[in-house]
C-alpha cells in the first residue's frame, strides 16, 4: 500500500527529508512558500571539526556523522560542481586567538578526531595576513554552494515526483479526505506556529558575496575560519568569488543587513586575507538561523502521525543527511507499526 507524507519547508532540510523519502517508497507533497529562506543565506560549510567547541560533545558527534554521509552518497544526483572547497584552515590573529585553537585542536584529538595543527599557515594559504602563522587543518571538510544544493535537490525531487503545494498556517489544513498518513514539520523559525512549544527562534546572521574581479588575487582554495576580536569570521569559496560570514544575533525577525554587521565582516575579512579589498561587494544579506536552547537539532516525533526536523542553527548544510536519515527511521517504524 502506497504510504503518503506531507513536508512543510522547502529549505534544505524539507527538500533533503522529501527526496530521502521519495526514495523509500513514500508519496510526498512539499508545501512551502515561494520566498528564500535561511537556507539561501548560508555559508554551506560542512564543517564539524572546526566549527567544534568544548562541551558540544554531542553536536561534534552528530556532525561527523552527517558529514560522513556527505561523502558517501548524500552528494549522489546532485551536479560536482556543488562542491567548492574540500578542506578547512582554522587560523589564529593573536596570541588570545592560538590559545583558544590549541584549546579546541587538543578537544578533537581528545574526542578521537585529531586535526593537522601547523605553525606555517601561510605556507598553507598564501593569501594569509602576514603575522598569521598558528592554524590547523581539517582535511575531510567540505564546502558547498548552498544556493546550487537547494536548486539541484528542488530538481531531483521534482524527477521523483514529489508534488508541490503551497505553504500550511495550521496542521488542521492538511486533514480532509487528501490528509497524508504522516506530517513533517520542518519550516525553521515558522516550525512554532504550527507545533507550539517547540522551542525554536530566530537568531539573525548576516553574509557577504564578494565577487572576483579581473586582476585580483585567485579566489583561496579552501575555507578559511578565525576570530578577530573574539568575532568568528569564516570565508568560503565559490566559483566567482567569496562567501563572507557571519554575524550571530538576536533581533526579533529582522533581515535587513545593518551597516555596523556589514562593516566589521568586511574588516575581519581583510584582516584575514587582505587581498580580499580588492574584490567587489555584490551583496550583503540577513537570514534568519532556527536555534534551539541546547543548539541541538530536535528531529523527532511528536504525536502517531507527526514528526519534526527544526533547530539545526547555524548547521542546516551540515546535518541534512543525517536529518532525513532520522527522519526515514521514523516512517519506517511508522510502516512497521501498521
Amino acid at each position: 500500500m502506497t504510504r503518503t507524507l506531507a513536508v512543510i519547508g522547502g529549505g534544505v532540510i524539507g527538500l533533503s527529508v522529501a527526496r530521502r523519502a521519495t526514495l523509500a517508497g513514500w508519496t510526498v507533497r512539499l508545501h512551502c512558500t515561494a520566498e528564500r529562506g535561511a537556507s539561501w543565506v548560508a555559508g554551506g560549510m560542512l564543517a564539524p571539526h572546526s566549527e567544534g567547541w568544548p562541551g558540544e560533545e554531542r553536536l561534534l558527534q552528530i556532525g561527523l556523522e552527517s558529514l560522513r554521509l556527505w561523502h558517501s552518497g548524500f552528494l549522489d544526483g546532485l551536479a560536482p560542481e556543488v562542491v567548492t572547497a574540500r578542506e578547512s584552515l582554522v587560523v589564529a590573529v593573536d596570541q588570545a586567538d592560538a590559545a583558544d585553537l590549541r584549546t579546541v585542536a587538543e578537544w578533537l584529538s581528545a574526542q578521537g578526531h585529531p586535526v593537522e595543527l601547523t605553525t606555517a599557515a601561510r605556507d598553507v594559504e598564501p593569501l594569509l595576513a602576514q603575522g598569521i602563522r598558528h592554524g590547523f587543518r581539517a582535511t575531510t571538510e567540505l564546502a558547498v554552494d548552498n544556493r546550487a544544493v537547494v536548486d539541484a535537490l528542488a530538481a531531483q525531487c521534482e524527477r521523483l515526483a514529489v508534488r508541490w503545494a503551497g505553504p500550511v498556517e495550521d496542521l488542521s489544513e492538511l486533514d480532509g479526505a487528501d490528509a497524508p498518513d504522516v506530517r513533517v514539520i520542518a519550516n525553521g523559525i515558522d516550525a512554532p506556529k504550527l507545533w507550539p512549544g517547540l522551542p525554536v527562534h530566530p537568531v539573525k546572521g548576516e553574509v557577504l558575496r564578494l565577487r572576483w574581479r579581473k586582476g585580483c588575487m585567485p579566489v583561496p582554495q579552501r575555507v578559511i575560519r578565525a576570530r578577530i576580536h573574539g568575532r568568528p569570521v569564516y570565508l568560503v569559496p565559490r566559483a566567482d568569488g567569496v562567501v563572507v560570514g557571519a554575524t550571530q544575533y538576536e533581533h526579533g525577525r529582522d533581515t535587513a543587513p545593518v551597516v555596523s554587521g556589514v562593516r566589521d565582516l568586511l574588516d575581519d575579512a581583510c584582516a584575514v586575507m587582505p587581498a580580499l579589498g580588492e574584490y567587489e561587494l555584490a551583496e550583503a544579506a540577513a537570514g534568519l538561523r532556527p536555534m534551539s536552547p541546547d543548539g541541538l537539532p530536535i528531529v523527532e516525533r511528536v504525536d502517531e502521525r507527526t514528526l519534526v526536523a527544526v533547530g539545526h542553527g547555524r548547521n542546516g548544510f551540515l546535518l541534512a543527511p543525517w536529518t532525513a536519515e532520522r527522519i526515514a527511521a521514523e516512517l519506517e517504524m511508522s510502516v512497521g507499526a501498521k
